[in-house]
């Protein structure tokens, strides 16, 4: 996962600075506008997040922040519903290395998402206003080799962090080698999912927990994303975890 995700980080960092974020905002404003009452330019945003895993949307979210390309309101929206997991970690840990089943694992997927995009309609808040819309003065795009170089250098600064945390979550997590069954798995993933996708029992309880910890993203997560938020305030960022975790577990209990 580790080394799959400093790609994305780059690639992120590259569509807001050349530019691509804009052009694709304009084709997709009528999409983010009324759905999630933001500009079309945090789509960027959200593919990313399902596609890189975390923390690349809330990242792409920031960034969008701080070149001027979406106000702050904005950006705290996109915090609440674009940073998600990769389909690689739900099909390949969780479908095959837990179920024995890439289907089960597509299947959670689609819930992680569904549930994503309905805690963005649930916290979207009021339209945009005229101001909004006028929003900061983005900078021109960058040139290719700037751009690259920069978003190198600030991926791999990213990767620091990411690896630091997963490193420290792995050592908070040792007085919680005792517990057994499902209660291990639960209260090893909310704080560090990967460990806890590997206790998680085959069955419906255990496709359940699966789905509500992706949709919770465990606590290493969080401070992973924390430290990439270039100072936008993270409360509507939590608020969205705890409703995407509650929306997932329900989701997945209705479903099976």
């Amino acid at each position: 996962a580790i080394p799959s995700l400093f790609p994305f980080f780059v690639v992120s960092s590259l569509l807001v600075d050349l530019g691509f974020a804009q052009a694709l905002g304009r084709r997709l404003e009528g999409l983010m506008q009324p759905l999630f009452h933001v500009r079309g330019a945090g789509a960027a945003a959200l593919v990313l997040g399902f596609l890189g895993g975390y923390p690349v949307g809330a990242s792409t979210a920031a960034s969008l922040y701080t070149q001027g390309i979406l106000s702050r309101e904005e950006a705290q929206k996109l915090l609440s519903f674009c940073n998600n997991c990769s389909p690689a970690f739900a099909v390949n840990i969780l479908g095959l290395g837990v179920f024995g089943s890439s289907r089960t694992g597509l299947f959670l997927y689609l819930i992680h998402v569904l549930s994503a995009l309905l805690t963005g309609l649930l916290l979207r808040g009021a339209p945009l206003s005229l101001r909004s819309l006028r929003g900061r003065n983005a900078p021109r795009p960058l040139s290719f080799s700037s751009a690259f170089v920069k978003a190198v250098g600030g991926g791999a600064r990213a990767m620091a962090g990411v690896c630091g945390f997963i490193v420290l979550f792995s050592v908070l997590l040792l007085p919680l080698h005792h517990l057994t069954g499902e209660s291990a798995a639960v209260a090893t993933g909310f704080v560090e999912l990967f460990n806890g996708a590997s206790l998680l029992s085959a069955d419906r309880m255990g496709f359940i927990t699966a789905a509500a910890l992706l949709g919770w993203g465990g606590l290493s997560v969080h401070c992973q994303t924390l430290s990439v938020l270039s100072g936008l305030p993270s409360r509507r960022y939590w608020m969205g975890k705890c409703i995407q975790c509650v929306l997932s577990g329900l989701i997945a209990a209705v479903s099976s």
